[in-house]
């Protein structure tokens, strides 16, 4: 088994990334692999980074409002490409109700502001441990 890999990514025009940047920390101190995109990306070039450096994850960081969209769209993509073995999760300001419909749409996780990071770091060690990559290429069509 190899190490955890995770994107963090901040899609939009959302221009926080303080906890992106704090969950990022805890997950690498904690041995979990973290590729940061930073700020602005596009849905297309998290998937892209995330198929080309063999992750595990993807943890969006949200706090336009603009959730619904972004977190689809990813998923949408992962689809496109192959890639749905990819566990999508993130966090932001989020209200109940999305996140219901989010994990209707197959998000795995969402965390809401004031989640402990120990909290996402057990999250993502208990569920991606059993199935790091293990340096396998992916297809990608």
């Amino acid at each position: 088994m190899g190490t955890i890999r995770v994107i963090i990514a901040k899609p939009g025009l959302d221009g926080h990334d303080r906890g992106a940047k704090v969950v990022a920390r805890a997950l690498r101190d904690a041995g979990v692999e973290v590729i940061y995109t930073g700020l602005h990306q596009t849905a297309e070039q998290i998937v892209a980074a995330a198929i080309q450096e063999d992750a595990d994850a993807i943890g969006l960081s949200i706090l336009s409002g603009a959730h619904m969209t972004q977190f689809r769209r990813v998923l949408e993509l992962l689809a496109e490409r192959g890639a749905t073995d990819i566990t999508v999760f993130g966090g932001g300001i989020i209200p109940g109700a999305d996140i219901a419909e989010l994990e209707r749409l197959g998000v795995a996780r969402i965390f809401t502001p004031g989640a402990p990071t120990q909290e996402i770091v057990d999250w993502v060690k208990t569920t991606l441990g059993g199935r790091a990559s293990s340096g396998a290429a992916r297809t990608v069509p």
